[in-house]
């Protein structure tokens, strides 16, 4: 099977799965236990913290330890809602992750503003500096890198835009940590991230929180984390994502995705040639070099072409793998001015760094195959 869903989550890296393995046999202890063996636990997780804080450009107690981006995102809007005066707006992009927007309207259901994108599917800068000079949220959110589309959002202008007027500036960096440099993302106020989209293990994750200031935990119980987060923390998971990044960000100063890039872009351009009614979605600005979004032709549906497509061998998405299954539109897409028709027909394909660049050309010719059995005409 051709794995073309790296968004949704990316197989282990040996590496990252020796320093696993490793890990659960070294260290037994609860890292809250008095006892050296727990002491040792409580080091190895403090020096991967360390690790991790020096990738981000931050201070290592800024760190939080979690299961994951979705609990890091929960207790971002959890501490808001506790913190914030009844009435404080939200502001966040139209095409945040389900688990932002959710948790955003059960905290803030009459306060959540969302800020627009262009159809591009990056978000109005014009927009925000305008609403920035009106009033101001107790909270700004956008993520780094849109899981559907790729699509880049420019979250170092908007952190600069959100500091200067004195705004908390949230991002969800899931989809760009190990894919991009994490250089600078520790600027942000509050930012997440999760192992398992660059090849550590699922069930990890972490969340950088202001210097500042108590953050008001979501599970309570231990005092684990600085008192804000309860919960014996996942020694070997931690040791293990940071392994994995420090992989990565090995990777990304090598280059090693340029190859990638280009692989993905003669795709695209081959595909709009050879597949009419095709379009590339986000085409005009700049994206995650390993995620393409298309509009399929009108002849068919988006399930009809991932169920051929699984048939022939290959692992494809509708888009995002938390919200695929539901007859409701992308948000994303919509938000982009795709109408229900349009969204109905988007497939995602998401490579990894160790996906051959010649799978790109495997993956086109069984769009063509499949192409021939749906009697789409070709192009001439």
């Amino acid at each position: 099977m051709i794995y073309f869903d790296h968004n949704a989550t990316a197989p282990m890296l040996p590496s990252a799965r020796d320093a696993w393995l490793d890990a659960a046999d070294r260290f037994i202890g609860n890292p809250s236990s008095p006892h050296r063996i727990g002491s040792r636990a409580e080091a190895a997780i403090n020096e991967a913290r360390q690790n991790l804080a020096q990738h981000l450009g931050c201070d290592p107690l800024d760190l939080v330890w979690t299961s994951g981006a979705t609990e890091s995102n929960n207790m971002v809007l959890h501490h808001c809602r506790q913190t914030l005066d009844t009435g404080t707006e939200i502001w966040m992009s139209a095409i945040e992750h389900p688990c932002v927007l959710e948790t955003a309207y059960r905290y803030f259901p009459k306060t959540v503003r969302l800020i627009p994108v262009a159809k591009s599917g990056a978000i109005d800068l014009d927009w925000l500096s305008d609403h920035l000079g009106r009033g101001l949220p107790g909270l700004v959110a956008v993520m780094a890198a849109n899981n559907e589309t790729g699509v880049l959002q420019p979250w170092e202008t908007i952190l600069q835009m959100c500091h200067q007027a004195g705004v908390p500036f949230f991002c969800d960096a899931v989809q760009w940590l190990g894919r991009l440099p994490a250089k600078g993302l520790g600027s942000c106020d509050f930012l997440s991230g999760g192992a398992h989209k660059f090849g550590g293990p699922k069930g990890v994750g972490f969340l950088k929180c202001p210097s500042r200031g108590m953050l008001t935990p979501l599970l309570l119980g231990g005092k684990q984390e600085g008192r804000r987060r309860a919960g014996t923390e996942n020694v070997p998971g931690i040791i293990s994502l940071s392994k994995a990044l420090d992989y990565r960000e090995e990777q990304l100063a090598r280059n090693e995705n340029q190859v990638l890039t280009t692989a993905k872009a003669e795709f695209e351009q081959t595909l709009l040639s050879v597949l009419p009614g095709t379009e590339i979605v986000g085409a005009s600005t700049e994206r995650l070099w390993n995620t393409v979004s298309v509009l399929m032709p009108e002849a068919d549906c988006q399930q009809r072409w991932v169920v051929k497509l699984d048939k022939l061998g290959f692992a494809v998405s509708t888009g995002s793998a938390c919200s695929s299954g539901q007859e409701t539109p992308s948000h994303v897409l919509s938000a982009m001015g795709y109408g229900a028709k349009e969204t109905s027909r988007v497939l995602r394909f998401s490579s990894g760094w160790e996906t051959p660049a010649e799978q790109w050309q495997d993956l086109l010719e069984a769009l063509k195959t499949i192409q021939a059995s749906l009697a789409i005409p070709p192009l001439t």
